[in-house]
């Protein structure tokens, strides 16, 4: 798979953050606990949200930490919030620099999911044909799925000379190309991936609910041949996430801050539209909460200097 000139540039500024948390290494436990609690309950919002799921951030919350009923929500969404809960947790325990993943594995993850939702075919691969609406291909005949499922978990096995990112991006798409599921496909995939990237050290890369258009059309685009999409859309959430433990971890937190008040700075000279755009580039350093993309003075002026309209 060829790496565009921007993905490239994301990848590598990824690179220099990770090798920036890993020198904090071990992390301080009541610090990280904080913010993988936080990080879990926006997993769990924004996948289950991504495949219709009506429970906002907030409602999650309640449901997850408080046991809470929420009125005028269905039961499933609840059963969906819990379940998504325990295949994170399921998942934290596998991770090992030496995993291998396994068909096993997959099962558990996708069993958990569908817990007390589907019980007939929760852990099991599907057995007839399916259609996804709105998609631009026919997942493959049913008699194929445990056949191409084992070729993609030996691709994995033996494809270390993928950068991890790229290799976790390709697995999204095929896995989803696969569907060896009836239900729960796409709330499965996005553990097992950030599974392979957490066990490389990567903090989990969340697929926002507001980018859930964006994230169809980049597997839309994948089914034509082209992932650059896809990996645009993993590189900036696995930033996001890696920003989120720089900024506790390091103290630093007070030097980023939304784009609409960055640019109200008088050393910066342009605008909020222009510098949202550097961010939803990768051009920047920066990283998205809700709806709000947030950057610091400092990385304006690293591309002001990489553009020289900045002396160094």
């Amino acid at each position: 798979m060829s790496v565009s000139e921007e993905n490239s540039q994301r990848l590598s500024r990824l690179e220099a953050k990770k090798e920036r948390l890993d020198q904090l290494r071990p992390f301080p436990s009541a610090v990280v606990n904080n913010i993988r609690e936080s990080l879990d309950i926006e997993w769990i919002h924004s996948s289950n949200s991504i495949e219709g799921n009506t429970l906002t951030l907030k409602e999650t919350q309640m449901v997850i930490q408080d046991g809470i009923t929420v009125s005028g929500k269905t039961l499933r969404e609840h059963f969906e919030a819990v379940n998504h809960k325990d295949a994170i947790e399921y998942i934290e325990q596998l991770i090992s620099p030496n995993y291998t993943l396994r068909e096993r594995d997959v099962l558990n993850v996708h069993e958990l999911i569908m817990d007390k939702i589907d019980k007939e075919f929760a852990g099991r691969l599907r057995n007839a044909g399916v259609r996804i609406s709105g998609a631009q291909f026919l997942p493959p005949n049913a008699r194929k799925v445990p056949d191409l499922l084992e070729e993609l978990i030996d691709w994995v096995a033996n494809s270390q000379d993928f950068h991890p990112i790229v290799q976790a991006a390709i697995f999204h798409h095929r896995f989803v190309y696969i569907h060896p599921f009836f239900d729960g496909n796409g709330r499965t995939v996005r553990l097992l991936f950030n599974l392979l990237l957490m066990k490389e050290g990567y903090p989990p890369g969340i697929i926002l609910a507001s980018d859930r258009k964006r994230y169809y059309k980049a597997l839309k685009d994948a089914d034509q041949g082209n992932l650059d999409k896809l990996l645009e859309l993993t590189l900036q959430a696995v930033t996001r996430s890696t920003d989120i433990y720089l900024n506790n971890l390091e103290d630093i937190a007070g030097d980023f801050a939304p784009i609409s008040d960055i640019v109200k700075e008088p050393a910066i000279p342009y605008g909020q539209e222009y510098v949202s755009l550097l961010a939803r580039k990768g051009q920047i350093d920066a990283y998205k909460e809700g709806r709000v993309w947030f950057t610091s003075k400092d990385a304006i002026t690293k591309y002001l200097k990489s553009k020289g309209k900045l002396k160094n």
